[in-house]
């Protein structure tokens, strides 16, 4: 971190995380002064330069930062829809990528491999003491498609390299780039009763939400794996349980529409799909990945360069016109 006397006589900065495991584990630099706020009231004081919002927190947590003067609020994760609805004008807000990616990419790869070569019937079988020995799928020789070739979809690609796997990327243009072809979105239709396995990694916008539905699942593969590590709005939650239902395909899915996913839910029934509670980027690597964003964003108004990862930057005036 940049010594703070570049900035001799200048306030110090301030700036707010939410927990004080963060805190303890950003440390103290000159010229800095860190509190903990959970943006769960009142803010702390009205002159906060960096506020670090709380890690899966909902958009209309952000009220609670109007009247704050942040010159940055920074996110945990690395999505941020409905974000800028909720934002008070004149902040800038910027997402967590390069913290979640590494994770969020191992569980999809988690995922797939466990349906596939059928862990939760294992799990189930070693409950009751029952010896269950049956073939599988399996990864390996499987087509696979990743449609999203933002970082995460990138970083779960880069993975099934080592699974010999036949990759096929999907982007929203088609395009080459030093991998090979990357498909534009207008041919998942043609894609789709090649693969396999699916894998959703595309943000979360007025396009991609609920871009699985009923057409989308009847163009899948008899019986292909459907894995969702984007945000559950991208599949049509009632399309998928009757897809699933009617034996047409099988799912992994860390994200689901709602959020959580109530206990009587269909989904949690169905034998052949396969939940975890949106833990993508909730791994051991996220603190310090957090921390090391953070520590960047400070040396940036310290030293008055370029910050990093903004996504949402409306001047007040701008805002107000």
């Amino acid at each position: 971190m940049t010594d703070g006397s570049a900035v001799a006589g200048a306030r110090p900065l301030t700036v707010s995380v939410p927990t004080s495991e963060l805190l303890a584990a950003l440390g103290v630099a000159p010229g800095v002064e860190v509190l903990v706020w959970a943006m769960d009231g009142t803010p702390p004081r009205a002159d906060l330069d960096l506020v670090v919002v709380p890690y899966m927190s909902p958009p209309s947590q952000l009220r609670w930062l109007e009247g704050v003067r942040a010159q940055v609020v920074q996110s945990q994760s690395i999505g941020y829809d409905g974000v800028a609805d909720a934002l008070p004008a004149g902040l800038r807000f910027a997402n967590a990528a390069g913290v979640h990616e590494a994770s969020t990419a191992e569980l999809a790869v988690g995922l797939a491999i466990a349906a596939q070569r059928r862990f939760p019937v294992y799990a189930r079988a070693q409950t009751r003491g029952a010896w269950v020995h049956e073939g599988s799928r399996a990864l390996a020789d499987s087509r696979v498609l990743v449609v999203g070739q933002g970082g995460v979809g990138r970083a779960v690609a880069a993975r099934l390299g080592a699974f010999e796997v036949d990759l096929v990327r999907v982007a929203t243009t088609a395009r080459t780039d030093e991998s090979g072809q990357v498909h534009g979105v207008d041919e998942l239709s043609d894609l789709l009763p090649d693969a396999d396995v699916v894998v959703l990694a595309v943000p979360l916008t007025e396009t991609t939400r609920g871009l699985v539905d009923r057409a989308f699942l009847a163009r899948m593969k008899q019986q292909a794996l459907l894995v969702n590590v984007a945000r559950g709005a991208v599949v049509v939650t009632d399309d998928l349980v009757e897809a699933v239902a009617a034996g047409r395909v099988r799912a992994a899915l860390d994200v689901v529409e709602p959020e959580p996913l109530p206990p009587d839910h269909p989904l949690w029934r169905l034998p052949e799909v396969f939940l975890t509670p949106h833990i993508g980027g909730h791994s051991a690597a996220m603190l310090p990945r957090v921390v090391s964003l953070v520590r960047r964003q400070i040396d940036a108004l310290r030293t008055g360069s370029s910050l990093h990862n903004v996504v949402i930057d409306v001047p007040q005036e701008v805002a107000e016109a």
